[in-house]
């Protein structure tokens, strides 16, 4: 979609052709923008005014919440204008926009959550050194290097995917602008080098899953260590939300950017989108039912002891 082009707009993949569905969509996107927005809005004031909260956990949830309302806001709103005055079009700037910031966002929440998940395995795993490896600079320096690592990625796609030529017209069959359909609709000889882009990526991503999962690991195997049916009910109910949403996040945009653009089915590509770019930032909020708490991430200690005459195991949920 190269400057030289004539096409100066987009076409957008309605979910529904007749009217009465599209104003029954646009009504269920405004809804879930509306949770979305609450739940997350709620999460990022619990945390800034609340003294209790100001832990490196609710730190990195405040700035997840953030990118959450960031990806919803950037496909839902064009998606639900199309669809309440019946049009598909998109301007060439907004699809580049929409790419960037979509790309943006969900890159760096994926950071924030292999973060997250260290931070999960300093709290229960090594309690004792927590504020010393999750100091508030380290924290800051963390969050900020999440947010740098998102942004450059973005920018790199975005300048090389709008720089192809179309020459199979201007229809994306996406309800946004996504890598995958303007590929599918340029050059086939010249997406080469976005395909490459995309498989580093991937190797990044791929890299911090293996780390995620490591952590996990070793979380599993110091909550069963815990006695109490309660405090082992707690330390999973705070993480397995956690390790869902990462699961849902990575194999739904994993297999929407990796599938071979010959391999396509318009429902399935839609259903796809919809669970790693519009789901995510909806449910996370219910399933954080410690914010606003009293309780401090790291102040809830388990006891326990190996054996009779072992070392006490202190774990943090």
């Amino acid at each position: 979609m190269s400057r030289g082009s004539s096409i100066t707009h987009c076409l957008l993949l309605p979910f529904a052709d007749t009217r009465e569905l599209q104003l029954w969509h646009f009504w269920l996107f405004l809804s879930i923008s509306l949770a979305a927005l609450l739940g997350n809005g709620f999460i990022i004031t619990s945390t800034a005014c609340d003294q209790h909260l100001h832990t490196p956990r609710y730190f990195f949830l405040l700035n997840v919440s953030l990118l959450d309302l960031g990806c919803i806001s950037t496909t839902v709103p064009k998606y639900k204008a199309n669809s309440l005055w019946d049009t598909r079009a998109i301007s060439y700037t907004a699809c580049a926009a929409q790419i960037f910031f979509f790309l943006f966002f969900l890159i760096a929440e994926f950071y924030f959550i292999t973060i997250m998940s260290y931070d999960h395995y300093v709290a229960i795993c090594k309690p004792l050194h927590y504020r010393s490896l999750l100091g508030s600079r380290a924290c800051v320096h963390m969050a900020a290097a999440a947010w740098g690592i998102g942004f450059l990625p973005a920018l790199l796609h975005t300048t090389n995917v709008f720089s192809l030529p179309l020459c199979q017209g201007n229809a994306v069959e996406q309800f946004f602008c996504e890598i995958p359909q303007i590929l599918k609709v340029s050059c086939s000889h010249s997406y080469l080098r976005e395909v490459g882009l995309l498989v580093v990526d991937t190797c990044l991503a791929c890299g911090c899953s293996v780390l995620v999962v490591r952590s996990y690991v070793q979380i599993l195997r110091a909550v069963l260590r815990i006695p109490s049916e309660q405090g082992c009910h707690k330390a999973f109910s705070t993480r397995l939300p956690h390790l869902a949403m990462l699961s849902l996040l990575v194999s739904t945009s994993a297999f929407v950017y990796l599938k071979p653009l010959s391999i396509s089915s318009p429902p399935l590509d839609l259903v796809l989108s919809v669970l790693y770019s519009v789901v995510p930032p909806h449910p996370r909020p219910p399933l954080y039912p410690n914010v606003g708490s009293q309780d401090g991430p790291t102040n809830d200690c388990i006891t326990s002891r190996r054996g009779v005459s072992g070392p006490p195991v202190i774990i943090c949920c």
